[in-house]
């Protein structure tokens, strides 16, 4: 099996680079983050001729979520039980479904902004819900959560730390928080890099910053050891940043033996 996750930022403009990633590397499920559209306007006509079926979380604004799958695609649930609410609005960050016998959740985790902005609560708050989420939901068989977490877990996973001392995707706080959901018997992993020497998944739209590799890893996929044991290759799809109109986002490519 194949699972891939994407940040595309924009499921409209960037939907012929979706259709030609479905065609040219045929993940049997993509987690797609930032849809930045509602579930209703969600191409799904376009995928489904690929032969996917699609759940989509969409509120438009900045946010959205979905699960495409050619494996099967149930037991649908949309965003996080509980879950926060910023300026009291709701926000949609998360869906998940059971595609070939494995449990994915596609999530969006808040930016945080600065470590002031109160949205930088409401992100500590959203990982603390899928926490409790993961813990409800953890069980024996195959199980992940994928897609942009907005945290590095490490100084390794940012270009230069000391660009980033004073900002988010980097405090104690931040990391902690998945720490605490790795504890939960959760593994990263970790993808191989198709260049240089670490696997970045975020580079800023800024001119220079792509090809200089002035990148980020925050997009992450944390799997059960029921799904971890079975990944037979992880890697970033650099590829899928170059050229025209891209998302400043890569795909992670998982294969799983199941």
């Amino acid at each position: 099996m194949r699972i891939a996750t994407w940040n595309v930022n924009s499921i409209v403009p960037r939907l012929p680079r979706v259709l030609e990633f479905l065609e040219q590397t045929a993940p049997d499920v993509l987690c797609l983050q930032e849809l930045k559209n509602t579930t209703e306007k969600f191409p799904a006509a376009e995928v489904e001729a690929l032969g996917y079926e699609v759940a989509a979380y969409g509120l438009g604004r900045w946010n959205g979520v979905g699960i495409v799958s050619r494996v099967g695609l149930s037991d649908v649930v949309r965003g996080l039980p509980d879950e926060p609410r910023f300026d009291g609005e709701a926000e949609a960050r998360a869906i998940g479904a059971t595609c070939g016998g494995v449990r994915v959740w596609s999530v969006y985790v808040p930016n945080g902004r600065e470590p002031d902005n109160p949205h930088y609560a409401y992100k500590l708050e959203w990982l603390e819900s899928l926490r409790s989420l993961v813990s409800s939901e953890l069980s024996s068989g195959p199980f992940a959560v994928l897609g942009d977490f907005n945290v590095a877990p490490t100084d390794d996973d940012v270009w230069d730390i000391a660009v980033f001392a004073e900002s988010t995707h980097v405090t104690p706080p931040e990391r902690e928080a998945l720490a605490r959901l790795r504890k939960l018997g959760l593994t990263d992993v970790f993808p191989r890099p198709l260049k240089y020497d670490h696997p970045f998944t975020y580079w800023d739209y800024r001119a220079g910053n792509f090809p200089n590799n002035k990148g980020m890893r925050i997009d992450l996929v944390y799997g059960n050891s029921a799904f971890a044991s079975a990944v037979k290759d992880s890697y970033v799809d650099r590829n899928a940043r170059k050229g025209k109109g891209p998302s400043d986002h890569a795909p992670i490519v998982v294969d799983l033996d199941l």
